[in-house]
């Protein structure tokens, strides 16, 4: 067949002179009307496309023969099918008899080629035309797709000689748009490829798609690389062949794909047919994913639409078809149904999905859910809480877009319960279980019986269930699992492709059952399941190693019954080819170590081979420092190998207790508020020993100077986290200013987050984004601070103290450590210089301290009921057993290793046990045989306390910033109802008070209707030194709500620890229970008295029980009579004696105040 040859011929432009015009304007001179035609194409409506495709834009064109054509100017068709011109040209009706008018469409915007597809084409006369007056009419089309597409005219007479120059300027502005169109193959047959392909569209015949796919290949064939036209030649060829295979007349994709793509190649960014090439592309991506199910194809379609999206103006129809269902929606269902994997670039993509599916888009629950499983998925494979926070975030919004009845409400609760389990298993939430669970059990709720997703609630309920037996030892909870995996197994017949998965789970809850009912049959069942899903699963199944490790589990279990060492063996080996299955920082490996630790240490337990134990001990390591575990499964598993290592004696005993100490400060530091992280810090068992059982095990190893930083690092962790956020920075100001002020600014960022904490916001989601905000602040934080350290002079920053640093707090006495261990009781002394001496208690047991601090609290209940000249017999017997047991061998190393002078000052710092034990009241209660009294603690010397040996440095630190003495007394008496009784002498203590202060200080009084929370509040602010009289209160359930009573609200611990007032001194707190901790964690010291010196005061008088404020008077009067004895010659005000004044105080008062009231009151600080 021969080729057809084009023969270029170029369009010519010219200046409009309609025929005879010049000879109209002589005949006007001799007085005759020629009358003229302005006509204005207003706009268009239902301009629907025959072929289906999206034009660049529209135009009009007015024929008025066939050489002189006027064409509009070309306008984007908008979302509603209509377009606004409002173009005028002006014609003589002398022209031609008629015309006729097209609606065309251009695919076009920049180089138009041919006259575009017909839309529609009517033929009118000029009488037509003049009918309307000079009114707007409607001009009606033959239908298209369903609508008649129609314009909006105007047309008015005009007269040349009216006003010639108007005429003529009309022409002129104009004839821009007018042109004589010229015989032109390569127009005529695109513009037959478009008439061709609209048939074949609308009438479907395979025989006209042939014909205009030769006409497109023709034009394409002259259209070489260089030419200008080849990219819309390219694009009618193949959008007619997109169209082909869409409807399967056509089968080669590939190339058209590859056309496409060259199109776009020749239509660079800027370019005005940009955006309708990248639409094209997108078309063909989408319709080769849908028919060859090609991944990567739907990837590019989405991110091609990113960049396309922008560039659709709203309210066109590119954009309104972009958006739709056949544009972006298809992708974003094409993507949503892609598998999900961990990939940065699969959840960038599903990042890119979810920004098509704005708020009250359809498809944005699903988008969301997508987006959370990929994040999820992330997290499974690299453990990181950013991860986990996100998809919950995401799978919460999925759900509060779903109202009651929709029909994917189930699945969207079902993953955000388990994105929650998740969560609760990284970072032990205990909000985020029960939410869970609660979210689980509404899943199944919405799953009946009969429904297909059933099986997946039961099983998920079942292993929620698991985890909470696991947490909370409710044997209902594991009884219940058992139930639900049982039913769920009926659901999943031999052949179900999640049938092994149910076995798994069938098989880990009657294997937790055993453990803790040691049922065997529970324990051989287990086994049989496990092996049944093992046997189910391919080597490449995701879950292969979940299962390998709980069948090496249960067969460690076993062989602790049974000795059998084959079960031992295979044990063993699963674990070794779980670990084989992972890379090396995924999660799961944590679990691969704790399973061969504990069939490592099994067999050394029955064989008692030291390699075992060895390899046991290098599993507890690995699983301790696995990075994308979350903290408390690494503390668990580091406190249980500090356990291990005691009990086995084993060298490594103090690497666990430093590992556990390292551990809990990661950990603590990453809840937001102060409350939370005493709760994290109480929910692992065995956790409250180990600073003592730290301390203990480096005292049986002769290092001494470790357990005293051991002690220190284990002990008031609340008090040293909260510490770090107030640390002068004065010389690091000097080195580096700029760091040091981004050091305090996070600082104060992170202490303002940790007072307005996510644990008091309700709404979950909100809550979650404050968590989030918060963990962002202490990485942040935490970065600024590895720079600090960076700095050599600085390279120990806020880490743990050394013994050099910690010994600053005997400056001005030795701090005496009582360590109440249950492998050791004993006192460490950290003298002023020089090494701590080590003062063994072997006739001291923990268990003894228990029973004494049990009696002593017998004691002084028994003392409140006896009169007040009745002998305390029971604390005097007790208080001799503290002074012979503990306090003795204590006081012989100070007076005859330390040499240390009479009534030389001492700080006690005890732990555990002793901090509940009255140490300073220890008294022998003896007579010599010279009739002299044998000398109690308090006559040989004067006792102080301190929570920890830092708080002591602190506090000295801060003594060098001191100002003018203000002195405010604050007392409430009469609380009001609910609150307590009232307090009759108060008002006298506040009058006497005020009277024994100096006139020199700058003296108020608060109390009454004044005395409320915010008027102690501004008071201990805006005073150095503080007397309060009131009820003190200690809640021992929650410590941090413990508080002073106000006249409104109560002050309490929180409130005081909010404020840092580095100017204060001194404060003596006359109320009940000031001075006492918390029971669960006593070695964290949380009390009033501590709150104040942790705020900025550094002397605090506090009480240990409760005061009669009856006979306190005697001990409050006698106190300030020493305090401010000197004063009178000129003196200075100095919180410093404070100690020394209630040792006197007590002292004067043995006749007027019992026993258990002088005992009361100690000394805290400076």
């Amino acid at each position: 067949m021969a080729r057809t040859t084009l023969h270029y011929q170029y369009l010519q432009y010219y200046t409009l002179h309609p025929p005879n015009l010049t000879h109209a304007l002589n005949d006007s001179a001799s007085g005759e009307m020629i009358p003229y035609a302005r006509l204005t194409v207003v706009s268009g409506k239902n301009l629907r496309i025959p072929s289906e495709r999206i034009p660049a834009g529209i135009h009009v064109s007015i024929n008025v023969d066939s050489r002189r054509r006027w064409k509009s100017a070309l306008k984007v068709l908008s979302s509603e099918e209509s377009v606004v011109w409002s173009d005028t040209v002006t014609l003589s009706s002398r022209a031609s008899h008629a015309f006729s008018v097209e609606i065309r469409a251009s695919y076009e915007a920049d180089r138009i080629l041919g006259n575009g597809e017909l839309i529609g084409k009517l033929r009118m006369s000029w009488d037509e035309l003049l009918s309307h007056g000079n009114k707007p009419f409607d001009l009606s089309f033959s239908r298209v797709r369903g609508v008649r597409p129609s314009l909006t005219l105007k047309a008015a007479v005009v007269h040349a000689c009216d006003n010639q120059n108007d005429a003529l300027s009309d022409l002129v502005l104009t004839e821009h748009r007018l042109q004589s169109l010229v015989d032109c193959e390569l127009s005529r047959e695109t513009d037959a490829g478009h008439a061709r392909f609209a048939k074949y569209v609308t009438r479907k015949r395979v025989s006209h798609l042939n014909h205009a796919v030769q006409h497109f290949q023709l034009v394409l064939d002259q259209c070489p690389v260089s030419h200008p036209d080849r990219a819309t030649a390219l694009t009618n060829l193949v959008w007619a062949r997109l169209k082909g295979f869409i409807r399967n007349d056509l089968e080669d994709i590939d190339v058209t794909t590859s056309l496409f793509r060259e199109a776009l190649a020749l239509r660079p960014e800027h370019h005005l047919d940009y955006s309708s090439s990248l639409f094209n592309l997108t078309q063909a991506l989408t319709w080769r994913h849908i028919k060859k199910s090609t991944d990567a194809d739907i990837r590019e379609a989405a991110h091609l639409y990113r960049e396309l999206l922008p560039l659709c103006p709203d309210g066109t129809y590119l954009r309104s078809i972009a958006v739709g269902e056949n544009g972006v929606d298809c992708v974003i269902g094409g993507c949503n149904n892609l598998p999900i994997n961990a990939s940065d670039e699969d959840i960038q993509l599903r990042r890119v999905i979810l920004e098509f599916c704005p708020l009250g888009h359809q498809l944005r629950p699903r988008a969301l859910n997508e987006l959370a499983g990929a994040v999820e998925a992330r997290f499974k494979q690299c453990g990181s809480i950013d991860d986990i926070d996100e998809t919950i975030q995401l799978h919460r919004e999925a759900v509060s877009l779903c109202p009651e009845g929709h029909a994917h409400c189930d699945t969207y609760l079902n993953n955000l319960a388990l994105s929650l389990l998740f969560r609760f298993d990284h970072q032990d939430k205990p909000n985020d279980l029960e939410e869970a669970i609660s979210l689980y059990e509404e899943a199944l709720r919405l799953r009946p019986v009969g429904h297909e997703y059933r099986g997946f609630s039961l099983d998920n309920l079942g292993v929620a269930l698991i985890t909470h037996f696991n947490t909370r030892g409710d044997i209902d909870d594991i009884t219940r699992a058992v139930s639900l995996h049982r039913e769920a197994l009926t659901l999943r017949p031999p052949g179900h492709p999640c049938r092994d998965t149910t076995l798994n789970n069938l098989a880990l809850a009657l294997d937790i059952r055993y453990y803790n009912l040691h049922v065997i049959e529970d324990l051989n069942e287990a086994i049989d399941w496990y092996r049944e899903s093992l046997r189910l699963q391919q080597l490449d199944h995701p879950e292969r190693n979940v299962t390998l490790f709980n069948l090496s589990s249960a067969l460690c279990s076993r062989f602790t019954q049974t000795e059998e060492n084959e079960d031992v063996d295979e044990a063993i080996t699963l674990c070794q080819e779980s670990l084989a299955l992972l890379s090396s920082l995924h999660p799961d490996r944590y679990f691969g170590y704790i399973r061969l630790r504990e069939v490592y240490l099994s067999r050394f337990r029955i064989l008692h081979d030291p390699a075992d134990l060895s390899l046991a001990i290098e599993n507890f390591r690995l699983a301790s420092r696995h990075p994308t575990q979350g903290f408390p499964r690494r503390i668990t598993g580091a406190i249980y190998w500090a356990e291990q290592a005691e009990i086995y004696q084993h060298e490594s005993a103090l690497e666990a207790y430093q590992m556990c100490f390292e551990l809990f400060d990661s950990h603590v530091m990453t809840r937001s508020s102060i409350i939370s992280r005493r709760e994290a810090a109480t929910a692992f068992d065995g956790a409250q020993s180990l600073s003592v059982d730290a301390a203990s095990c480096a005292i049986r190893r002769d290092n001494l100077l470790q357990a005293v930083e051991l002690v220190e690092q284990g002990r008031g962790q609340q008090w040293s986290l909260a510490s770090q956020l107030r640390t002068p920075v004065e010389d690091l100001e000097s080195a580096n200013p700029i760091l040091a002020h981004n050091y305090l600014e996070l600082s104060k960022l992170l202490s303002n987050a940790a007072q307005n904490n996510s644990a008091t916001i309700t709404d979950k989601a909100t809550a979650d984004r404050a968590a989030t905000e918060y963990r962002r602040l202490t990485e942040q934080w935490a970065a600024v601070v590895a720079e600090i350290r960076d700095i050599r002079v600085f390279s120990r920053f806020l880490l743990p103290p050394l013994y050099k640093d910690l010994q600053a707090a005997a400056r001005q006495g030795p701090v005496i450590i009582l360590i109440a261990s249950e492998y050791s009781c004993s006192a460490i002394i950290v003298p002023t210089s020089g090494d701590p001496h080590h003062v063994p208690l072997p006739s001291v047991t923990l268990a003894e301290l228990t029973n004494l601090k049990d009696r002593f609290a017998r004691a002084i209940r028994h003392a409140r009921i006896m009169g007040p000249k009745v002998p305390r017999n029971d604390l005097i017997v007790l208080l001799r057993t503290v002074w012979d047991t503990i306090m003795l061998p204590i006081v012989n190393v100070l007076q005859h290793g330390l040499q240390l002078k009479f009534l030389s000052r001492i700080w006690l710092c005890p732990t555990a046990a002793f901090t509940s034990i009255p140490l300073h009241a220890a008294h022998p209660f003896k007579t010599n045989a010279d009739g002299s009294k044998e000398p109690c603690l308090e006559d040989l010397y004067i006792c102080s306390y301190t929570p920890t040996l830092s708080a002591l440095v602190r506090s000295r630190q801060l003594m060098k910033k001191r100002v003018t003495p203000s002195f405010v007394t604050i007392g409430q008496g009469q609380p009001g109802a609910g609150k307590g009784k009232e307090l009759l002498a108060v008002d006298s203590e506040l009058e006497l008070v005020h009277k024994l202060v100096p006139v020199t200080a700058n003296r108020t009084t608060i109390s009454g209707d004044a005395a409320t929370r915010a008027g102690a509040l501004e008071a201990l602010q805006q005073n150095t030194w503080v007397h309060l009289a009131c009820h003190g209160k200690q809640d021992r359930t929650q410590p941090y709500h413990s508080h002073f009573v106000m006249r409104d609200e109560h002050l309490t611990l929180l409130d005081i620890m909010e404020k840092d007032i580095p100017h204060a001194e001194f404060a003596f707190l006359s109320a009940c229970h000031t001075a006492v901790g918390d029971e669960e964690t006593p070695d964290e010291v949380i009390h009033l008295a501590a709150g104040l010196q942790f705020s900025g005061f550094k002397s605090v008088i506090g009480t240990l029980w409760e005061v009669d404020d009856s006979v306190a008077q005697h001990v409050v009067e006698a106190f300030y009579k020493n305090m401010f004895k000197d004063l009178e010659n000129g003196g200075a005000m100095d919180c410093t004696k404070a100690a020394w004044a209630l040792n006197r105080a007590t002292h004067s008062v043995k006749t007027k105040v019992p026993l258990e009231q002088r005992m009361v009151f100690v000394h805290i600080g400076v």
